[in-house]
């Protein structure tokens, strides 16, 4: 009797251990597997491994653990955020936040789902107005091979520069055009996890593929990442769509 209670208390301390290890030992070594690879773009704290446009005057900033952008930079130049490396294939994850719309922007089409836009029954492009900001995410050091980030009902993640190109072919546009919208509400966050790989791109927002397996032809090879300035303003009025946009969380895993 007294060799079975033994064996059953060593049984149940064996099971104790073993749950312990599980949910102890476990998620630790799960998370040290989940972050291998894994490099931080943006320490929280200030902006070092970015390239701060020069003459800027402080506009690019960090604030509260986000980068803070509030599309006045005085910079002469480029006035776009780019990080001093450059990456070739990729998984990159960020959350971003579009803070205000103040601009109405008049001229924003229909976006049919192969990259058209409709048009009413005169052949011309159909207009709606539409509370606008507008910033993106360029990759491998190119303007065109830009992540939107907006308000048109398309939805973020599309690839303006070339679904706008008409040299492209057909299938080339329709695949860089959303396939659904999910922006998160203005002034919430959002997710972006972007893929590179050769000329293909993959863009899931907020969890959802939007983007799935592009093509984007003469993308090159390699170059930096950069957060897009927008907008202009004139005598204290936005003429075009502001970045009005805040950015945490950069990561990235080389592939």
């Amino acid at each position: 009797m007294r060799s079975c209670t033994l064996t059953r208390l060593k049984k149940t301390a064996g099971v104790t251990a073993l749950l312990f290890a599980v949910t102890v030992i476990g998620p630790a070594f799960a998370e040290s597997e989940e972050s291998r690879g894994w490099k931080e773009l943006f320490n929280g704290k200030d902006l070092t491994g970015w390239i701060v446009p020069e003459g800027d005057n402080g506009h690019w900033q960090v604030i509260d653990g986000v980068i803070d952008y509030d599309a006045l930079s005085e910079a002469p130049g480029d006035k776009n955020l780019w990080t001093r490396d450059s990456f070739s294939d990729f998984v990159l994850r960020l959350d971003w936040r579009i803070k205000e719309t103040p601009f109405i922007n008049h001229n924003v089409p229909i976006i049919r789902p192969d990259g058209t836009h409709q048009l009413n029954a005169d052949g011309q492009v159909i207009r709606m107005s539409v509370p606008d900001s507008d910033s993106g995410v360029y990759l491998r050091g190119t303007s065109k091979a830009q992540v939107n980030i907006w308000t048109w009902p398309i939805g973020s993640g599309e690839v303006y520069g070339y679904r706008m190109d008409p040299n492209m072919p057909p299938g080339v546009r329709a695949g860089v055009t959303p396939s659904m919208m999910a922006d998160n509400h203005v002034g919430e966050w959002n997710t972006f996890e972007i893929t590179m790989k050769g000329d293909r791109l993959t863009v899931v927002l907020n969890g959802h593929a939007v983007i799935e397996d592009a093509q984007l032809p003469g993308v090159p090879e390699s170059g930096p990442i950069a957060l897009q300035h927008h907008g202009r303003m004139v005598d204290g009025e936005w003429v075009s769509s502001p970045s009005l946009v805040q950015f945490r969380n950069i990561s990235i895993r080389e592939l």
